[in-house]
């Protein structure tokens, strides 16, 4: 009996409702002040949480993208609704008991770990059913991730108001819990030879699905340079994008004079443009192609980092933000596309978890490098100068690997004339 296809429109529904849970993450700072009101601990203890939460999303994704490949989509996807649920319902008796380290424990290692596996099991499991679009396949999951803040936040804000800190943490660690393990139980990868409507693998009818520069599994994969070459520019498009987040509101006050209301709206909408970059490049890539993306996002971010702290007029110093936010979304979106382009699918779930080890790096890094230039420089200028020369190296890197996919394609196709002349 022939297996039932399942709608591919609705995996990516399924991994859009992982990842609108996991990146609730990103509005922890709706619980900041109001646990530092119930507490009285320090600002930097209570970010720390966060801090931890983000480190272990990169190790988890580094040390289990192997068990994500072996057991695949619905088992690791259920293993993340556990972890993230019992983090964040694990957070409402950190704050009952009013304990710090239990508080790290549950929100920052368990939560961390629920997130990193959450992060690549979707993605990689949507490769696989959209190879004619995957620049939007993986756009469409991690738009969830950048948007889940704006959806959260509000609905923490009212939690805590009416049933207070611990119990808010409880309610939503049990829908986050429902959501994510129902949505884990959809999740598969497609059947063996399986195309898109329309399209085949092999020449003759229908459209022909592109083949992958080469199938790599995650431990011939670091053994490339172009393994190297891409961590590198996810983490300077990272560390920059998220220094550049740590500060915008002071920035905005000092530099265009903005007052604090505004340059909280411009946060806000921040998280706006941060979503539709993931989707709107990601996309884009699919049509322009995986290095050209990257390109312009170094271009423009070279650019625009140059210009910000001169930029006097509220309304360009905003727009110039925003475009910043979609180039900081997009390169999140893109990357697993691009991996799967130069490594192929057989094992991209370890790869993706791989070069994700570049955001952990830079999510310590970023803010805290933001910092001290900051009061090294005494000036927002100086910061943002050292940014965009830190773009003008992802540029060249972004230029240097496409030396290799260059080679790759030669590679490819005298494989393709061996195997003629050999028939």
């Amino acid at each position: 009996m022939q297996e039932k296809v399942k709608n591919r429109w609705l995996i990516a529904a399924a991994a859009v409702g992982i990842h609108l849970s996991i990146g609730s993450v990103y509005a922890w700072s709706v619980f900041t002040k109001p646990i530092i009101n119930q507490f009285g601990w320090e600002l930097s203890e209570v970010q720390f949480t966060f801090s931890i939460a983000i480190l272990f999303l990169g190790l988890s994704a580094a040390f289990l993208g192997h068990y994500v490949e072996k057991h695949g989509p619905r088992k690791s996807g259920t293993l993340s609704s556990i972890f993230f649920g019992l983090g964040i319902a694990g957070s409402g008796l950190a704050i009952h008991l009013e304990s710090l380290p239990l508080l790290y424990l549950c929100y920052g290692v368990l939560g961390g770990i629920g997130l990193g596996v959450g992060y690549i099991t979707p993605v990689s499991t949507l490769v696989k059913w959209f190879p004619d679009r995957r620049g939007l396949a993986t756009g469409l999951a991690i738009m969830g991730f950048g948007f889940a803040s704006l959806i959260a936040s509000p609905i923490m804000q009212a939690l805590i108001v009416s049933v207070g800190l611990a119990n808010t943490f409880f309610i939503l660690g049990a829908v986050y819990f429902v959501v994510m393990f129902a949505s884990a139980q959809y999740l598969s990868p497609p059947p063996q030879g399986w195309v898109p409507e329309g399209y085949s693998a092999e020449e003759g009818s229908g459209k022909k699905i592109k083949k992958d520069l080469c199938q790599l599994t995650a431990n011939e994969a670091v053994k490339t340079r172009r393994f190297y070459l891409l961590w590198l520019m996810l983490f300077i498009n990272v560390t920059c994008g998220i220094a550049v987040i740590s500060v915008a509101s002071p920035m905005a006050q000092e530099i265009v004079g903005m007052s604090a209301a505004a340059a909280a709206t411009m946060v806000g909408l921040n998280g706006l443009f941060n979503g539709a970059g993931r989707i709107g490049w990601a996309s884009l890539s699919d049509y322009i192609g995986r290095p050209n993306t990257y390109t312009a996002f170094f271009l423009i971010q070279l650019v625009l980092f140059f210009l910000l702290p001169n930029l006097t007029v509220p309304a360009l110093f905003m727009g110039a933000m925003f475009i910043i936010m979609t180039c900081y979304g997009g390169g999140f979106a893109s990357i697993p596309a691009y991996i799967a382009d130069l490594f192929g699918t057989k094992q991209m779930g370890a790869i993706h978890g791989y070069i994700l080890t570049a955001w952990a790096a830079a999510g310590l890094a970023g803010p805290i490098f933001a910092a001290w230039v900051r009061d090294s420089t005494g000036s927002y200028t100086g910061t943002m100068t050292v940014f965009a020369a830190m773009f003008a190296v992802a540029l060249v890197i972004s230029l240097i690997i496409r030396l290799d996919i260059k080679k790759l394609r030669e590679q490819a196709k005298q494989n393709e004339n061996s195997v003629e002349l050999a028939s």
